[in-house]
């Protein structure tokens, strides 16, 4: 007997097979049951008719509890009225664990017991497709970056200094030494792009910031290109494109998934490049104009101005040429302005804010070194990052981008804490 998984089984329409699954429900009606059964690789329906599977197998399946694991025997077969397409006709059924008043019911429960109990909630169809989705965002990831040309680099974890000040970082002991969790590996990437031309990393990052709104997490992931030769504008192409490509394999690759989460994905079809770009000027003569008083030029946008400002397209905008005052020190600045910089950020539409942040990078030694002065930054610890502007400095622009933001606006999750498995939030460091 051929073991298979659900994902197989449109491969395998009319045979018979054997599946190892968990119960996920299951409802009865007079000589017939119906379980819900889910193997990690999707979900599908097993059907148990007693005239055909006996008396023995039926009674069995309606005695069966929610998330007892076991191993089914039965006909694959086609469904048109399942989202799937196939039904299992079970025919046998071996129970590997019973399992017993499994916390998480079918009926509604609060977030705080929920969160508590993520390493079962994870079981969900929801967190199940919402995890399916951020697993295709990082395999097209992989492929795109691929594609292109791009190497793959692993920078530090652990940092003696950081890229944008040391407010928000988590502070540990090196030994005698003072370290640093990573909020960033840019500036590391920085140096591999110096050697390799375009490189990009994927790995988790820190942020000690306490803030408790729906789009932040204390531990989560980023995407941080750095590329060679590259300025601001041509920059602002690769993220636009990249953004498209990771959609648009959401949109092919999750459609049960999307389906599942009743994602509307006629607003993702639109996602294609090339983006608006809005600069930061712009942007807040048109908040100005359109009721929000609360925001003067220099000053860096909130949630409800980013909401706002994205409202009006229907694809993700950048906002570009940020105060020089409100962006960290190692930003290009304007050639034709010392008021603002080469940067932009990347908002999404609907509500989920900034998912990318980018720049054109400093190249010139002496401005540099000026800038980490301003910024009352320790010189000797910076050294090593001044040196990649003292031995063949050249124009170079990076940005990254927010996992867990990008993968909430695209599954459209409600908050960024169902888009990682395990969040860390300001006051959950459990399960």
């Amino acid at each position: 007997m051929k073991k298979i998984t659900i994902a197989e089984m449109a491969k395998h329409n009319g045979q018979t097979i054997k599946l190892g699954a968990w119960v996920a429900n299951k409802r009865s009606s007079g000589k017939i049951a119906f379980l819900q059964l889910r193997d990690g690789s999707g979900f599908v329906q097993g059907v148990v008719v007693k005239a055909e599977a006996g008396e023995e197998i039926f009674a069995k399946a309606k005695a069966l509890t929610q998330e007892t694991s076991l191993y089914v025997t039965g006909e694959v077969k086609e469904d048109e009225r399942s989202a799937f397409g196939y039904e299992l006709a079970i025919t046998d059924i071996e129970v590997i664990h019973e399992a017993k008043d499994f916390p998480i019911t079918p009926k509604e429960h609060g977030t705080e017991f929920l969160m508590d109990n993520r390493h079962l909630w994870l079981r969900s169809r929801k967190q199940h497709a919402i995890m399916k989705i951020r697993n295709e965002i990082i395999r097209a990831t992989y492929e795109f970056f691929n594609d292109n040309g791009f190497v793959k680099v692993d920078p530090p974890i652990l940092t003696g200094s950081s890229p944008e000040g040391t407010s928000e970082l988590f502070a540990t002991k090196y030994f005698d030494e003072d370290a640093y969790l990573s909020q960033s590996g840019q500036l590391y990437m920085e140096a591999a792009a110096m050697a390799l031309g375009k490189v990009f990393s994927f790995g988790p990052t820190f942020r000690a910031e306490k803030s408790k709104t729906r789009r932040h997490l204390i531990e989560f992931w980023m995407i941080e290109p750095e590329m060679a030769f590259v300025e601001h504008a041509e920059s602002l192409e690769v993220q636009e494109q990249y953004v498209s490509h990771i959609v648009q394999s959401v949109l092919k690759n999750c459609q049960l998934e999307l389906e599942r989460l009743g994602r509307d994905t006629s607003k993702l079809e639109k996602i294609q490049a090339p983006f608006p770009r809005v600069t930061y000027d712009e942007a807040i003569k048109w908040l100005n104009d359109n009721g929000f008083d609360d925001i003067k030029w220099g000053e860096d946008f909130g949630a409800p101005h980013e909401t706002a400002l994205a409202e009006s397209y229907d694809m993700p905008i950048f906002i570009t040429h940020y105060p020089t005052g409100i962006k960290p020190f190692y930003m290009q600045p304007h050639p034709e302005r010392d008021d603002v910089v080469l940067c932009a950020d990347m908002i999404a539409p609907e509500g989920y804010g900034e998912i990318i942040g980018g720049s054109e990078r400093i190249h010139e030694y002496e401005l540099m070194k000026q800038r980490i002065q301003e910024h009352n930054l320790d010189e000797a610890a910076y050294e090593w990052y001044l040196d990649l502007s003292k031995y063949g400095a050249v124009p170079h622009s990076g940005f990254g981008l927010g996992l867990e933001r990008t993968v909430a606006w695209i599954s459209g999750a409600e908050h960024v804490r169902e888009s990682i498995p395990f969040p860390r939030l300001l006051n959950r460091l459990y399960p």
